[in-house]
């Protein structure tokens, strides 16, 4: 590769989870994990609802929204219906295990050896009351915004907000 080439290549990729269901932290993980497959540095910083994804109490229990979520095809009313998100869910997890796609706790620590670094947004975590005990043991640490900047600074590195 050439010189010119070299320089436009993505180096890091900083991606931002904001929301956990299911296919919001999916994407997130496989997009980081991907990163990692082609020589791409990697870091995840879960802020707001995404803060889920990284508690050990509920990253195993999270959903699929099927009210709001256009992507469903299903009529608002009917998402809305007891145990349509339940049964959303069961049937994405399925398809995922078809295709060998971890349960999330497995995910985070295959990223984290993978080198993936995983933050956690101070703001987010004051605002929800939880302290560090209260997330996976593979976190990195808790960063503030300017903390989290400071990281994706440099040429060739790339933001995502998911």
């Amino acid at each position: 590769m050439g010189k010119a080439a070299e320089n436009g290549r993505v180096r890091k990729i900083m991606l931002i989870l904001s929301k956990a269901t299911i296919d919001n932290v999916y994407a997130c993980f496989i997009l980081a994990n991907g990163a990692r497959m082609e020589g791409i540095e990697a870091e995840i910083f879960f802020t707001f609802f995404g803060l889920e994804a990284i508690q050990k109490e509920k990253l195993e229990h999270l959903h699929v929204a099927t009210v709001g979520n256009p992507a469903m095809h299903i009529p608002t009313m009917v998402g809305g219906l007891p145990g349509m998100e339940a049964l959303a869910t069961k049937m994405m997890k399925k398809e995922m295990e078809k295709l060998d796609i971890p349960p999330v706790g497995e995910f985070l620590e295959i990223l984290s050896a993978s080198g993936v670094k995983l933050w956690a947004c101070k703001l987010a975590m004051d605002m929800f009351h939880l302290g560090t005990e209260d997330l996976i043991e593979d976190l990195d640490g808790v960063l503030t915004v300017g903390d989290f900047y400071d990281k994706a600074a440099g040429e060739n590195t790339h933001l995502m907000f998911i």
